[in-house]
């Protein structure tokens, strides 16, 4: 166990912490959940980055990193789906967490292929990955209808937009593979 796995897992841990704040009925849980989010957010670059800098990357945290991060995302949208109760925001919500499913099914297998180079991370990914950790941000710590919130709402918008390109590229990625195993 190193501090970059140990870092993977304090996010884990700070997922059922972000519901309890999230359904606290004071005014300064919002705020509190968002900076937890942020803290969690931090913690994925920053295992990533110790990882790679003190030659510590596992096959552990290999694993449980984007499980961490997917899960956190994916809780953090369905909290916010049902506060918001709107179309409006559930669409980007639904594609973000469809087109995860989907990559990560995508990834498994190519792995099993003995083919996950080719659908490694990519800059798009990362930029979208920015975009809805800044998104879940300021729509965790914001309440609906707000000036913090709708500006979370275009860049969840943007992160979705991404999401779909980064999964096309993916999946184009992966084609080769996929069509000769059909």
């Amino acid at each position: 166990m190193n501090i970059p796995n140990l870092l993977t897992l304090a996010r884990i841990v700070f997922i059922p912490l972000l519901v309890l704040l999230f359904y606290l009925p004071y005014a300064w849980s919002l705020p509190l959940t968002a900076v937890l989010f942020g803290l969690a957010a931090v913690t994925d670059w920053l295992d990533g980055y110790l990882a790679r800098r003190w030659d510590q990357s596992t096959p552990f945290g290999a694993f449980l990193d984007p499980v961490a991060d997917k899960v956190m995302v994916a809780v953090a949208l369905a909290l916010l789906i049902e506060r918001y109760e709107s179309i409006w925001l559930t669409l980007p919500a639904l594609v973000i967490i469809g087109r995860e499913i989907v990559i990560s099914a995508l990834r498994e297998w190519m792995a099993e292929m003995g083919k996950r180079g080719s659908v490694a991370v990519s800059w798009i990914g990362k930029v979208k990955t920015t975009l809805q950790m800044v998104a879940l941000l300021l729509l965790l710590g914001s309440i609906p209808d707000s000036l913090i919130a709708n500006i979370g709402v275009y860049t969840l918008y943007a992160a979705a937009i991404l999401t779909l390109w980064s999964m096309y590229q993916y999946l184009r990625a992966a084609w080769p593979e996929l069509s000769r195993s059909m």
